[in-house]
């Protein structure tokens, strides 16, 4: 298996990214990396880190485009040397490389996946879907769309559901994963135009939906899929992630105060352990761009080394699942064609 990894997408890039390449390919032994960025840089990253093996081959990018760029999406076609849009063209170019992952700007990778890469047969639009923390920590609860879309169709959402449907059961071996649809309310009737035609569309998709949800019951382990447009799924996601990070914080910032305090987390170490893991997105790799010919995963743009490694882990599991063949085969078979 072949990936291609952006070198210098994100806060931590190179030295993070590197070091979680070297770690993915010493853990995947069939697997092998296409580094691109500058490549002086890369190498001697490599060389620093101690590693001498054949797994990972560096293609020079001398450009970079960074979230402070006006318009990232424009980037696309202005920086055509830059490590993302080498590694976009290696992707479309190679049929053997099946990946893409980058902690780079958000907007410019998503760009880059539509104009580049394409959408699968079918699919209407492709979506951005994390995967977040929930209470079955070993799953998580899939969130599509979270980015990709601000404006939406019901027919979106109808793919939404179906890709993030077979996403989950391939991924986590779920039968029937239960999809719901973010709304205002958990009454049938809730919800603005959209959620209100979206409803009606997706009781008829052979998915196991269970209807309207809440956001405060978005990681409470009751859903597998939620379906959104992008708009409120971004919001979602993001006020989910601060309120994690405001209890991790509030927690050890309250443990300081006081002697006390400080003596009694010693006995709850590993509990605090545990809701530390639970809480942090970045165990959970990064976010796929699903509905693309080829995998595209959107890592963190501050992933730590650790994080950049789970990014790539998921590339190699989604890739192994051969996901969009399936997606394709059942959009085909229902035949929903956007308006």
């Amino acid at each position: 298996m072949k990936i291609v990894v952006d070198g210098y997408g994100g806060d931590n890039a190179p030295i993070a990214i590197v070091k979680a390449c070297i770690r993915a390919v010493n853990e995947f032994k069939d697997l092998e990396i296409v580094l691109t960025g500058k490549e002086n840089e890369l190498k001697n990253c490599l060389i620093n880190n101690n590693y001498t093996g054949n797994q990972i081959e560096v293609i020079n990018a001398d450009d970079v485009i960074t979230c402070d760029d006006e318009n990232p999406a424009m980037q696309i076609k202005r920086k055509p040397n830059s490590s993302l849009v080498v590694a976009l063209d290696i992707l479309k170019k190679f049929d053997e490389v099946v990946a893409l992952v980058s902690a780079g700007s958000t907007g410019a990778v998503l760009s880059g996946g539509f104009l580049k890469i394409g959408r699968i047969k079918g699919v209407s639009r492709p979506a951005l879907a994390p995967t977040l923390p929930s209470k079955d920590a070993k799953r998580g609860v899939v969130l599509l769309d979270c980015g990709a879309n601000a404006d939406c169709k019901a027919i979106n959402l109808c793919h939404f559901a179906l890709m993030g449907s077979i996403y989950y059961t391939q991924m986590f071996g779920v039968e029937n994963p239960k999809v719901a649809l973010l709304s205002i309310g958990t009454e049938d009737a809730k919800g603005k135009e959209l959620t209100k035609e979206a409803f009606a569309m997706l009781k008829k998709l052979p998915i196991n939906f269970v209807g309207n949800m809440e956001a405060r019951e978005l990681i409470s382990g009751k859903y597998d899929v939620v379906v959104s447009d992008g708009f409120a799924g971004n919001v979602a996601l993001k006020a989910t992630e601060g309120a994690a990070l405001f209890v991790l914080n509030t927690i050890k910032e309250s443990i300081m105060k006081s002697t006390k305090a400080k003596i009694g987390s010693l006995f709850m170490k590993d509990v605090f352990k545990t809701l530390k893991t639970k809480l942090d997105y970045h165990q959970h790799g990064g976010s796929l761009f699903l509905g693309c010919k080829k995998n595209i995963l959107k890592a963190h743009g501050d992933s730590d080394e650790n994080s950049f490694f789970n990014c790539i882990k998921q590339a190699v599991q989604v890739s192994q699942r051969d996901i969009n063949s399936q997606i394709e085969a059942e959009l085909e078979k229902l035949n929903l064609e956007e308006e």
